[in-house]
């Protein structure tokens, strides 16, 4: 049986590789090989990456409801507790917008829940 290189079709496939990689260092940009592993590699990254991005942002979030949530006179985890008693059903990201940029809000929230 002949052996199939695959043609236009390969040749296809490693021009997709290679400019996928176009911008970074050295042989990743030029040589296939070089390219398909750098591509896997990044791709790999950006999926671990997106996953990380979603923790960092909570630990943020809580972090600024902590800090606001001091400044009223309470922790963030009575705070947490006491709204989910009181039937608030804030999101954290909403808690910590409200935290930065309207305070008075968050302390009226926190009153709310303290009651």
């Amino acid at each position: 049986m002949a052996r199939v290189k695959g043609g236009p079709y390969g040749h296809r496939r490693h021009k997709k590789v290679l400019k996928y990689t176009q911008g970074q260092r050295g042989a990743k940009h030029r040589l296939f090989k070089r390219a398909n592993e750098a591509r896997l590699k990044s791709m790999w990254y950006a999926t671990r990456d997106r996953r990380m991005r979603r923790r960092d942002m909570r630990k943020l979030w809580i972090a600024r409801i902590n800090a606001a949530a001091r400044l009223n006179g309470t922790t963030y985890s009575r705070l947490v507790a006491a709204m989910k008693k009181a039937g608030i059903g804030l999101n954290r990201k909403m808690l910590a917008d409200l935290a930065v940029r309207d305070p008075q809000a968050f302390a009226a929230v926190v009153a709310q829940a303290n009651k």
